[in-house]
């Protein structure tokens, strides 16, 4: 298939006009000009936006399904969901939860995955929690709460199938350097839910940590004389993960955000739960915990402020409106994550990528979606 005339989303963070072709699940050219070959179905672009799909690293759910459910057919549902938003691709995100109910999700997400299901590509689990702080859990149930162990991981790696694609840590926590040390060999090692100093958070990137889950959210404040968490985040990650729904980090701190980090180390990500596109007032459960959506967001009994209730792609158009350059929203929803996980193969249009592709319209909705060449929306 071709694309023609259309404003590209390069990897370099830039749109320029050209043509793209498809061939099968692969991207095979980018370029001006390009001739149809006979027989090849031709789409005109006539200037439209044309993006990779985008990469959600870090969400839990949405439309009422949760990952935590463990069921085929809370998968399915959530994958049929988020592809209709242009996310072609998500790290269904776990709960600190008893190690034996996280063996049997992970289990059966195996099994689902063994058939290669449709809708949204589930590249891999993003396990957040046990290995956390009970100081700065959320909302998280702190009676799960345990020290990072390589035994347990290793279990939950093996009903994975091996598709565990972040585990998230908290540095301070006695032990969890050493398994930091061990674990990033499997995988992205993040930073997550930390009571932990400036220091303990750098000691956790010296042991082999690369990112931040969700800046600025459960961990220690950033001052002038105590930089704490994110502190270190600026000083020393790969990449970090933000909410960019407008409640769990003001737009103004966004913005000073954004301009720390710059486009190579922003990762837009949801934190989205099952309330995600529901309406005010609609009861939901993350954890264990009951949150309930009110004044546009998704809080517990307490007044804590639970996962967000938007989508990746709702968030690009919230970062526009909050005076984030289009393309460093962009990227931190394609290039970033996907070099986050180690996903090679996604979140760029060049020849021999993926060909998850997504059409914008001018106010940034979703007019068609691609994965794998094939049209989902």
């Amino acid at each position: 298939m071709l694309f023609r005339h259309g404003l590209l989303f390069m990897p370099d963070g830039h749109f320029r006009l050209g043509d793209l072709r498809v061939n099968g699940d692969r991207i095979a050219e980018v370029a001006e000009n390009l001739s149809p070959l006979p027989g090849e179905e031709t789409l005109e672009l006539n200037r439209g936006k044309l993006t990779p799909g985008l990469i959600d690293i870090h969400t839990h759910g949405t439309h009422m399904r949760d990952f935590c459910e463990g069921t085929p057919e809370a998968f399915s549902e959530m994958a049929a969901s988020y592809i209709q938003n242009g996310i072609t691709t998500v790290c269904p995100t776990s709960m600190t939860l008893p190690v034996e109910r996280l063996e049997t999700i992970f289990s059966a997400y195996a099994s689902w995955m063994e058939g290669n299901p449709s809708g949204t590509r589930m590249i891999g689990i993003n396990m957040e929690g046990p290995f956390i702080s009970v100081a700065k859990k959320g909302a998280h149930e702190g009676k799960y709460v345990v020290p990072a162990d390589m035994d347990t991981f290793k279990r939950l790696w093996k009903a994975s199938g091996g598709r565990i694609r972040l585990c998230d840590v908290a540095p301070e926590v006695e032990g969890n350097l050493d398994f930091i040390r061990q674990a990033k060999t499997f995988c992205t090692i993040s930073v997550a839910h930390t009571a932990g100093s400036y220091e303990e958070v750098m000691a956790g990137f010296a042991a082999g940590a690369r990112g931040a889950t969700h800046l600025f959210n459960a961990m220690t404040p950033f001052s002038h004389r105590a930089p704490g968490g994110p502190g270190a985040v600026f000083d020393r990650a790969e990449y970090a993960e933000l909410i960019c729904d407008g409640e769990h980090v003001s737009p103004p701190v966004l913005r000073a955000a954004v301009r720390l980090l710059g486009p190579e180390r922003l990762v837009v990500i949801s934190d989205s739960l099952m309330a995600a596109g529901m309406p005010e007032g609609t009861r939901c459960t993350l954890g264990g915990e009951e949150a309930v959506v009110k004044n546009g967001r998704a809080e517990l009994p307490d007044g804590t402020i639970a996962g967000s209730i938007v989508n990746l792609l709702e968030e690009v158009r919230r970062l526009i409106n909050f005076g984030i350059p289009e393309e460093t929203a962009l990227l931190g929803c394609t290039r970033n994550p996907a070099r986050a996980v180690r996903a090679d193969d996604l979140g760029r249009l060049a020849p021999g990528m993926k060909a998850d592709l997504l059409i914008l319209s001018p106010d940034y909705q979703a007019e068609r979606v691609y994965r794998d060449g094939v049209r989902e929306k």
